[in-house]
This record gives structure tokens, sequence and C-alpha cells, in this order.
């Protein structure tokens, strides 16, 4: 498999079946993401995962855990297009493919709380950083869970990562031991993908490069 197929098979999975994935096969798509760029080589990320007894306690003890205020806003405020439709058309796609219509809040809600649940996925990871840092060092983690996310569709797996984690911030940083001059910034499901889900057979809109980019020089 090569970056672009990669690339193109990666999507946000919703769906996992409950295989385990082997802890070698973790340490190995987490060691090699290593090698993704950071200003000065700061290397800002650490990381945590859990699985097998350690996440079902976890779990067990999130879902008696009432949702936490987030240290950080995950979406602005008053969100304005072309970002507010693009999210709320997002939405819209995934509620329809299990049937669950506009109006239907408790649906929505109950959707929702399968984040708790890692949908089902047998790997839990926590993206970390130290509070100290900047907004810079937050792209680097991010470039970091991006390249956790193709190797892992080089492995044969598929992830969905889970800023609804920050939610339960205070929670998950007890339960993993988390110092305390470090934040948790994100989560993610690792495992392997149900596609007779119908949550897993759509993808996301993406605008075309036309509204996005601005091409001068070029042929």
């Amino acid at each position: 498999m090569d970056v672009s197929e990669a690339v193109a098979r990666r999507m946000s999975i919703r769906a996992f079946k409950p295989d385990p994935v082997p802890g070698a096969v973790v340490r190995e798509i987490l060691d090699a993401a290593k090698a993704a760029p950071s200003g000065g080589n700061l290397q800002p990320w650490r990381v945590y995962a859990l699985a097998g007894e350690p996440l079902a306690e976890f779990k067990a003890l999130i879902a008696g855990t009432p949702m936490q205020e987030t240290e950080y806003e995950v979406y602005p405020a008053n969100l304005w297009d072309p970002f507010r439709t693009r999210r709320y058309v997002c939405g819209e796609d995934l509620y329809a493919s299990i049937g669950i219509g506009r109006d239907d809040k408790p649906g929505r809600f109950r959707q929702l709380a399968n984040n708790t649940d890692l949908f089902g996925a047998p790997v839990a990871l926590f993206f970390c950083l130290d509070r100290k840092l900047g907004y810079p060092q937050w792209a680097d983690l991010g470039m970091f869970m991006q390249t956790v996310m193709l190797l892992a569709v080089e492995k044969g797996l598929d992830t969905c990562a889970q800023e609804y984690w920050a939610r339960y911030a205070q929670t998950v940083a007890e339960f993993i031991d988390l110092p305390d001059d470090h934040m948790l910034f994100s989560g993610m499901a690792l495992g392997y993908r149900d596609d007779s889900h119908p949550i897993n057979n759509w993808r996301t809109r993406r605008d075309p490069l036309e509204v996005w980019c601005d091409l001068k020089g070029f042929d």
C-alpha cells in the first residue's frame, strides 16, 4: 500500500469489530510515528495506550462519569460559514447513514454517547502534551496523530480521532496518571473496521481544490 492509497482509505470509523489488536502492532505503529515532523524537533507528543482489562476498567469508570468542562474550545463559538455548513452537513450525513432523523434528539445523543465506548474499538490512544507548549506544538501533535492514522491503515487497521475526550479530560488524566504539567488533547479509537455497519459506508464531503487553493505560476 502506498501513501496515496492509505490517505484515500483513512476515514473516521465509528463501528469496530471486537477483535483484539496485538500489542506488538500497536507498539510498531507508535514507534514508527515518531518520525513525524515537529518544529525544532521538540517531539511534543506524549501517548497513553489502553487495551484489555485496563480499557474495560476505564470504560466502566467513564460510564458513570458526567461530562466535564473542556480545557479548550473544540470549535469556536458561533461558528461561521463555510465552516458551520461543513459541520452541519457532516452531522446530517452521519445520522442519515444510520436512520436517525433530524428531530430525533435522543437518537443523536445515543450515537454521540458511543464515543465513550470508543465505538467498540479494542484499543484507546490518548494524545497529550505539556501545558506550556504553544499552538505550533499543537499542530505538531496533530501531524503525529495523522502519521499514526496512516500507519494504522498500512497495518490493515482503522481509527477514529476523538476530541470528544476533551469532555472527560480530568477523568482521563487521573486514570492514566497524567502529570499535572501535561494536558489531554485528543483520544483515538484503534481497531478493525466493521464493514457491515452502515455508519462506515459513507464518506464526508470535500470541497474541490479551487475552493481553498490559489495556484500561481503553474502551467
